[in-house]
């Protein structure tokens, strides 16, 4: 029995002799690759191959099948980015039958809110929410789930901010279902007097500067590496989203401009869902900090709370490293309360231009990411961390979501491609959204919006 263990034991050496020496060598040119285990064992059988060759031939089979997984991996997030950036048939649908009625009925286009109801607009009385986005379905959502789950509706306002494209769309979809007793506002960018190219001079060299183009709209497989991990894959192509340069994504670092009679607002993203009441959130005493934020360094899951300035900025560049600690917490968009008017005693909006064009100047060498790692830099020293169940982040890319810890949340986001709206949604977590979907609207049944 001995003599057997040992001869087992030598054969075993000898095996991994072989491997090793062949793991060490480069594959031939030209080398035929057989393309499953079957073709191998028959060219042992027909060749007489040795155990090197084997080794090599088997080394050969592994690096290929490799390569192959890599590209496949590659190609899958490819597919999955651009499902993210697109616009599904039903919400296309949606939009072109709310523009139309805008443009043939007056019912559509009455005033928002009425005129007996304009004055709290600018009531301080009242909670104001923020919502920019040009996602009709999306901003229904987020108004519905806010006000159904507000302790006093009659007292919510919502100022809802979209683009031009969008805005007779969205006007339309709210006069036809105002969710009353809240007071809902609709705007488009352009209605604003403040947003001129002379007060957002950053922003119009952010979308007509050669290279943002040429990243944001270029080809996306290009400085994609096939060793990077799925994880970190997935975020170098979300990071190229052309919504990053879009002037919707950098409103929030307007607000008190924009708002000029507003002391406090709550500004919401619009793949977020809101599950409780957020009037306490008026009462949170932010210290007199800017802005109140759920930090992303710590917490329960470690790859959707371990977000620090390392995870946003290139700290091989002087100038990042110069300025700024790696370890550093980083915080959210999506759920914030901010002060606006301890913020208009600030300089954090040219805090904010001068590191976009610092970043333009740089060839995009700072960050990778959109309006994040400048509001980072921006709100240095103007933040208060608030309790993280007002704001779960990672349904829109964390599989392993606990479902338990998404009912505990006040605000959940779907922060990453997987969006509810979309085929890619992570299927447990969709629920949570679509229960806000107003699906006895005719416009979402002739639009074949289904409830998955």
């Amino acid at each position: 029995m001995l003599r057997t263990a040992l001869l087992l034991w030598k054969m075993a050496a000898d095996v991994f002799g072989v491997l090793l020496q062949a793991s060490s060598k480069a594959l031939p040119k030209g080398m035929t690759i057989p393309e499953s285990f079957n073709d191998l064992v028959a060219e042992m059988r027909t060749q007489h191959y040795n155990a090197k060759t084997f080794a090599i031939k088997l080394k050969a089979m592994v690096e290929h099948l490799e390569e192959k997984s890599r590209s496949a991996k590659l190609q899958e997030n490819l597919y999955k980015h651009i499902a993210s950036t697109s616009i599904p048939k039903g919400m296309s649908c949606l939009c072109l039958k709310l523009a139309d009625e805008y443009s043939s009925k007056a019912h559509a286009r009455r005033q928002l809110p009425s005129p007996e109801l304009v004055n709290f607009l600018t009531d301080n009385s009242y909670y104001h929410f923020v919502l920019p986005t040009d996602n009709v379905l999306a901003a229904s959502v987020v108004v519905s789930s806010t006000v159904k789950n507000f302790a006093k509706p009659e007292m919510v306002v919502f100022h809802l901010i979209t683009d031009k494209k969008t805005y007779a769309a969205m006007h339309a979809w709210f006069a036809f279902h105002p969710l009353s007793p809240a007071i809902i506002e609709v705007k488009s960018v352009h209605q604003f007097e403040w947003l001129t190219k002379k007060n957002v001079t950053a922003l119009e060299a952010l979308e007509t500067h050669h290279n943002v183009q040429r990243y944001y709209h270029g080809d996306h497989i290009i400085d994609t590496n096939f060793n990077d991990s799925p994880r970190i894959m997935a975020s170098k192509l979300e990071s190229r989203s052309p919504k990053y340069i879009s002037i919707l994504n950098h409103l929030r670092i307007y607000l008190p401009e924009l708002f000029p009679d507003l002391h406090k607002v709550v500004f919401l993203d619009d793949d977020i869902v809101i599950q409780r009441d957020l009037s306490p959130l008026w009462d949170i005493d932010l210290h007199g900090k800017v802005n109140g934020a759920v930090e992303t360094c710590r917490g329960n899951d470690p790859w959707v709370m371990s977000k620090r300035f390392r995870t946003y900025f290139n700290f091989s560049h002087p100038l990042i490293a110069e300025k700024f600690d790696p370890e550093q917490c980083a915080w959210a968009y999506g759920m914030n309360i901010f002060d606006l008017q301890a913020w208009r005693k600030t300089n954090i909006r040219e805090t904010y231009h001068y590191w976009l064009k610092e970043n333009l100047d740089s060839n995009l060498s700072l960050w990778r990411f959109g309006t994040l790692p400048p509001s980072l830099i921006a709100f240095c020293g103007h933040v208060h961390p608030i309790d993280p169940s007002w704001h779960m982040l990672g349904l829109g890319y964390q599989f392993d979501t606990k479902i338990a810890d998404v009912e505990k949340a006040a605000v959940i986001h779907y922060n990453g491609q997987s969006k509810p709206w979309l085929d890619i949604a992570i299927p447990k977590l969709r629920p949570f959204w679509t229960k806000y979907v107003n699906y006895s609207s005719d416009f979402i049944k002739e639009c074949n919006i289904m409830d998955y």
